[in-house]
Formats: C-alpha cells, structure tokens, sequence
C-alpha cells in the first residue's frame, strides 16, 4: 500500500499534461492547485523547528513538496540510514 507522501493529488489524465514533468518523477510543487492541498485527516504544516530540520528524515520520499511541512509526514515518514 502507497503511503500519501508517495501519491500524487491528481488522476491519470491529468497526470498525462502535467506541466510539472509526472514523467520525470519531479515533486509536485506547492503551487500545484492539486498537490496544495492535502485531504487527509494526518496532514498538519508544523513549524516545529526540530521537525523541519531533522536530519534523519529522508526527504527524497515525498512526491509532493507540501510534505516537506507535514508533521505526519516527518514523524512517520522513512529515515535515510
């Protein structure tokens, strides 16, 4: 099973015009009108400075750059080694 930082906000068919290279594997950016905004009940922006600036996050993870401030993403997501 996916994890939400690993799925993309849109469908197949919009994925196939993404301007924001889907192809490529590029993350979604935060102005992307459907990667901005999360639906899940776990998404919450933290500001906690110890969250953002763990350095044993693995960031490479996220699809979507609105992870990189998600305190679910950064409690539960992956550890680089």
């Amino acid at each position: 099973m996916a994890k939400c930082w690993e799925m993309r906000g849109c469908d197949e068919e919009m994925q196939a015009d993404c301007p924001h290279s889907v192809e490529l594997m590029d993350r979604c950016p935060t102005k992307c009108a459907f990667a901005e905004a999360c639906p899940r009940p776990t998404h919450v922006v933290t500001t906690d400075p110890d969250l953002i600036f763990d350095p044993s996050i693995d960031r490479e993870a996220v699809i979507k750059e609105t992870c990189l401030s998600c305190e679910f993403f950064l409690k539960h997501g992956p550890r680089v080694a």
